[in-house]
């Protein structure tokens, strides 16, 4: 696999990481993972998402490559949530203003520091 440009986490920091083209097919055979955003930055793919609406949504969707890693992954996650990270984009995620920015951010952060602490 080549560079991953979209990681997927759970709060444990296991992850699903999609390359380039992964992530622009799952982003398409999804919409954008809109039905399954609780959270997201308004300038990059970066989004807090719901586990169960995930596996609904990619149940629902075109067969993708990944898609059993994404739905064992929601299945086994210790939370409600999972955490969508844009390696591809540089964001400072400024336009980020509801609360599931400090979630993400401190899932995100902790087993990825190259993402840094975003700006809010």
């Amino acid at each position: 696999m080549t560079e991953p440009t979209l990681l997927i986490l759970d709060d444990d920091g296991e992850q699903v990481a999609l390359d380039a083209a992964e992530a622009d097919t799952l982003w398409s055979f999804t919409g954008g993972l809109e039905r399954a955003t609780v959270s997201a930055c308004t300038s990059c793919r970066s989004r807090v998402i719901a586990a169960v609406a995930l596996v609904d949504l990619l149940e629902a969707a075109p067969a993708h490559p990944r898609t059993g890693d994404l739905i064992d992954l929601a299945d086994e996650a210790p939370t409600l949530h999972l955490y969508v990270a844009d390696a591809a984009t540089t964001c400072t995620h400024r336009t980020w203003r509801d609360p599931g920015f400090e979630e993400w951010a401190d899932v995100v952060t902790e087993p990825h520091p190259r993402f840094g602490r975003p700006v809010q």
